[in-house]
């Protein structure tokens, strides 16, 4: 569009514009301020008397002027960053902005003359605490509006008078980008044009009381490296190449598949490799060993390396410490090329206070309950989600959906549910207010839970959801239609804390703790249940696996291999934590990892640290091509008592049968004594009985009192030596 003719000379520059209309000097101060809600009604171009009336915010700016058509007029200097000028025009023109510097000059889009980059629908779905696709609304998202690029700035802050996007392109001083509020959504926008990948920003939020402050971004999908915390522009192009794994996780259910997950914190598994790096290391190992998951401890960024990722700051962000989100996206498509999936922990029980980060985001709690009493986590110093407002739910639900849709994650594990779960949890009375019907039950969280794993399994067929829940809360893994919470599976931390507690025991006093090995199986099929050796087990003067069992270093190896053993025959999945494969017998620190040169061959490691490694991987193994050890994992009938009340012999035996009532069996002998003509009665047809396992195997360490050839039941019954402190896993000769 063309300028009317107004006979401006331009001895020295470029012509001014005329002046245009004062701006209101209320609205100027709470623009300058930080503190109006719609900046763009006072910036950009806007149809005044007399023609079009420019205004823009440039502090520091020396000068700035309007091109129209390749012509330039500059604005006059309002003062306090402002410059504004009018020219005689029908329309508002195309434009743009020539803004000198004391370093120069620079030709930019006005971000005020853009519409909103967000959309009604986008509104109204975070409004109602609906978008399933959060991240694709709310955060920085690179982009082209209105035929210019860019990157929409958006965030969650209904109680803010003002929000700004501050970065290092503006110094971290947001006096120029003042976003709009988007009506009653609570939801503030800018576009800024020119801003792409790799700029590193903050919001600054002003609050009703008038204190301004920076926040990192809630959505951010990249973060600096801590403990800088700067939120990062961040757009994926990873391309994946596991198009066959996820085609095909979901064709069994997880509860009648073999399931054996090792657990790993990725920062200290090899100190100092990135995700890339651990791609190529971390896949071959865990396929060597033969487990079928693996479960990373919290990926999402977090400020304190010591909270081993439990104490989350970004929740959309991959951690910076090892890489980029598309770094993080290499190391599972590796891990599922290789045939193995990805479990993640997830935690959305709480969150730290950092000043910087989600803790009265808006100088209001807005992600944390208004209760003080309800807001504050009595166990660990940090802040509760307010399950009860829909935004908070909506911005949790769709966080677990993130990671399983973008990262194709194929599990969460949830962290602390009995800490949700429960309004009273961890606080005396007087400190917890009942809910509607006079119960602790916490119905927000309930309601929460529910919600989000029916969305999950929704959106991403074939993952798995799984509780970390220590109570007996009914129904966990019942279907939420039939009133469950949907999870897929629970760790069972009845059986870990109770067969520890046996194991731990000198042999001869395991006899008075018997029931502790037996009574899991009064409640194995209440739930679908994971048997967990958790890294919780191995820290804190806990001592690693190996480091709790009694006697000397060649019982505890011995005790350590029956244990697994034992567990891995258990109905149940199996979970073991990185270090506990090769009986590391130090407990696991963040700061180093596992003790890797105990598996050097010149520590003389074969028959210990390596022994007991060979023995996991042919436990898995035999674990994935024996059904009956997975297939009726949930069904009672999946499993049968041979042994169950031996306590003087520290025997345990149990048949544990497939689909098609192939059956195994598992005898597990606790004491340090052969135990010679062990009768064990076996189910009828099947005459012949072969070791497909033997903890006691010289390979492993032990002391070689293993039968190669079948043993021939008579009678109904088989007649066994028994090594001592060792497992025997035995099954049918076929034909």
């Amino acid at each position: 569009m063309a300028l009317r003719d107004t006979s401006l000379p331009e001895p020295s520059g470029p012509a001014r514009c005329d002046t245009a209309p004062p701006l209101d000097p209320a609205e100027r101060s709470r623009l300058l301020a930080g503190a109006h809600h719609d900046p763009h009604a006072l910036l950009g171009a806007h149809p005044v008397t007399g023609g079009i009336a420019f205004r823009a915010l440039r502090p520091f700016a020396r000068a700035v002027s309007v091109v129209v058509d390749g012509e330039r007029r500059r604005l006059a200097s309002e003062g306090d960053g402002l410059f504004s000028g009018l020219l005689p025009l029908d329309a508002i023109p195309a434009y743009t902005l020539l803004v000198s510097y004391p370093d120069g000059e620079q030709e930019v889009h006005d971000p005020y003359r853009f519409l909103p980059a967000l959309g009604e629908g986008d509104l109204h779905l975070i409004h109602e605490g609906r978008h399933e696709q959060l991240w694709k609304a709310l955060g920085a998202e690179p982009m082209t509006h209105e035929g210019v690029t860019g990157t929409r700035f958006t965030v969650w802050a209904p109680n803010a008078q003002g929000v700004r996007v501050a970065g290092e392109f503006t110094f971290w001083d947001g006096q120029a980008f003042p976003m709009r509020s988007l009506g009653s959504s609570g939801v503030w926008e800018l576009f800024l044009p020119g801003i792409g990948e790799g700029a590193r920003y903050k919001f600054e939020i002003t609050s009703r009381c008038g204190d301004r402050f920076l926040k990192s971004d809630p959505m951010a999908r990249g973060t600096e490296v801590p403990p800088a915390t700067a939120s990062v522009v961040t757009t994926s192009h990873y391309e994946w190449g596991d198009r066959e794994w996820m085609a095909r996780r979901g064709e069994v259910p997880v509860h009648e598949a073999p399931f054996s997950v090792y657990e790993i914190h990725l920062p200290s598994w090899r100190k100092g490799l990135t995700y890339r790096q651990l791609a190529e290391e971390l896949p071959a190992y865990v396929k060597d060993l033969g487990f079928t998951h693996v479960e990373l401890m919290p990926v999402a960024e977090h400020p304190f390396g010591g909270s081993w990722g439990y104490q989350v700051t970004g929740f959309y962000a991959p951690t910076a410490r090892l890489g980029t989100q598309d770094d993080f996206k290499y190391l599972v498509d590796a891990l599922h090329q290789a045939g193995i999936g990805v479990i993640m922990d997830w935690v959305p029980a709480h969150f730290p206070k950092d000043d910087w980060a989600l803790a009265r985001f808006d100088g209001e709690p807005l992600y944390e309950p208004g209760d003080q009493r309800r807001a504050e986590h009595p166990d660990w110093g940090t802040y509760e989600f307010d399950l009860g407002r829909v935004e908070v739910r909506n911005f949790l639900v769709a966080n677990a959906v993130y990671w399983c849709q973008e990262f194709h994650v194929d599990g969460l594990r949830v962290d602390a549910v009995a800490s949700m779960l429960y309004l009273d949890y961890s606080r005396d009375s007087g400190q917890w207010s009942p809910n509607v019907f006079g119960g602790r039950e916490d119905l927000d969280a309930v309601a929460f839970l529910q919600e989000m794993n029916a969305t999950v399994y929704r959106r991403a067929p074939g993952v798995v959801t799984i509780a970390e829940e220590s109570t007996a809360w009914e129904g966990v893994t019942r279907p939420t239609d039939s009133g469950g919470l949907g999870f897929g599976l629970k760790w069972n931390m009845g059986w870990m804390h109770d067969s520890l507690g046996y194991i731990s025991h000198e042999p001869v006093h395991r006899k008075y703790h018997h029931h502790e090995m037996t009574f899991s199986m009064v409640y194995a099929y209440s739930e679908n249940y994971i048997l967990p050796i958790s890294h919780d087990e191995v820290v804190h003067g806990k001592q690693a696996l190996v480091s709790k069992m009694p006697g000397d270093w060649w019982q505890q190896r011995a005790n350590h291999r029956a244990y697994l053993a034992f567990m891995w025959a258990h109905p149940g999945k199996q979970l073991l934590f990185m270090g506990q494969e090769f009986a590391q017998g130090a407990e696991w620190s963040e700061a180093h990892g596992p003790d890797w040169w105990l598996l050097d061959p010149a520590y003389g490691a074969e028959a210990d640290h390596r022994g007991v490694r060979d023995l996991v991987r042919d436990l898995n193994v035999v674990y994935r091509h024996t059904p009956a050890l997975w297939q009726r994992d949930t069904d009672p009938a999946g499993f049968q008592w041979i042994v169950g009340d031996a306590a003087e012999d520290n025997v345990f035996a149990f048949l544990r049968f497939d689909a098609a009532g192939n059956p195994l069996l598992a005898v597990s002998h606790l004491s340090p004594v052969v135990r010679d003509d062990y009768r064990l009665t076996v189910p009828d047809g099947f005459p012949l009985w072969q070791e497909s396992l033997n903890t006691d195997r010289a390979q492993y360490g032990g002391g070689d009192l293993s039968r190669r050839d079948p043993v021939k039941a008579e009678n109904g019954e088989l007649r066994l030596t028994l090594p001592p402190l060792a497992t025997v896993w035995l099954v049918p000769v076929p034909g």
